[in-house]
């Protein structure tokens, strides 16, 4: 009894053993928590991040609640160097009220992709300091295997776009440019065919999907049909803005598949006008 009173008295050891049981509950909970999302196939990142945040915020209130005569008195003796202190710490200080600010307003969940000044990423941890993003090429909808590091403090000062909806669908535009040499409308009706042919396996998903989002943000998005534009560049050449609504996966195939079909057109009717040109000169 007098030995684990003597561990109770003593502010340092109790430090440790208050910490070191902290860590161990973290690990046991997160471990818990994973194996659970593994056996359910769930993704439970945001369930992982929240508990270890709320136990690292736990931790510290014990530690403050311990120290705070010995911390009190220490304030008291660097009053005046107080002002030197807080600018010191005042980006962290500042990534501190970031980081309550992010709880407060949720602007993102784990998981989610985001936009911080022209960064792109998933979310895949965030702490008292900082956010981490797994990055994600926007272009093509794959990761980079890159992480971006971003200060809480740059969340509040920065405009965040919350990318989620792209995670499954996106609204992918790609632009063919071609010279003036064959008249698109000749075939484009064929491209659209084409590309609802495409598009046609996850119609009547990508209208429910297309509807869901139409009704969370109230606002009208191109989709779930396939839009094909034709104008023309400052230069004089042609140009073929393509839209499709689609799954993010096949985005890059989709259009590959349809840029091929396009090019096989183009050329056939290229080929064609060759032979009309030849054929009159012929004739002359």
């Amino acid at each position: 009894m007098e030995f684990i009173q003597n561990i109770f008295e003593n502010k340092l050891i109790l430090t440790f053993s208050i910490t070191f049981l902290a860590l161990l509950t973290k690990y046991g909970l997160v471990k818990l928590v994973r194996k659970y999302a593994k056996n359910k196939g769930e993704d439970r990142r945001d369930l992982v991040n929240n508990v270890k945040n709320f136990l690292n915020f736990v931790l510290i209130v014990l530690l403050f609640s311990l120290w705070a005569v010995e911390m009190q008195t220490f304030a008291f003796s660097i009053a005046a160097f107080s002002v030197a202190i807080v600018l010191a710490t005042r980006e962290f200080i500042q990534c501190v009220i970031g980081f309550f600010y992010l709880v407060s307003t949720r602007p993102f969940r784990i998981g989610d992709w985001i936009e911080v000044d022209h960064f792109v990423g998933e979310v895949s941890a965030t702490d008292w300091i900082k956010t981490t993003l797994l990055e994600v090429n926007i272009k093509t909808y794959e990761y980079t295997g890159k992480t971006l590091f971003i200060p809480n403090n740059k969340l509040m000062t920065s405009p965040i776009k919350n990318l989620n909806f792209l995670k499954r669908y996106a609204t992918h535009h790609f632009i063919i440019t071609r010279d003036q040499s064959v008249n698109p409308f000749v075939f484009i009706d064929k491209i659209v065919e084409i590309a609802k042919s495409y598009c046609a396996d996850f119609y009547d998903v990508a209208v429910r999907y297309n509807q869901m989002i139409e009704r969370r943000l109230d606002i009208t998005i191109a989709g779930p049909d396939p839009h094909i534009k034709v104008s023309t560049t400052e230069l004089g050449d042609t140009e073929i803005g393509i839209t499709i609504f689609c799954p993010t996966e096949r985005a890059i195939e989709i259009e590959q598949a349809i840029y091929a079909d396009f090019m096989g057109h183009w050329y056939s009717e290229k080929d064609k006008a060759k032979s009309k040109t030849k054929e009159l000169t012929t004739k002359q």
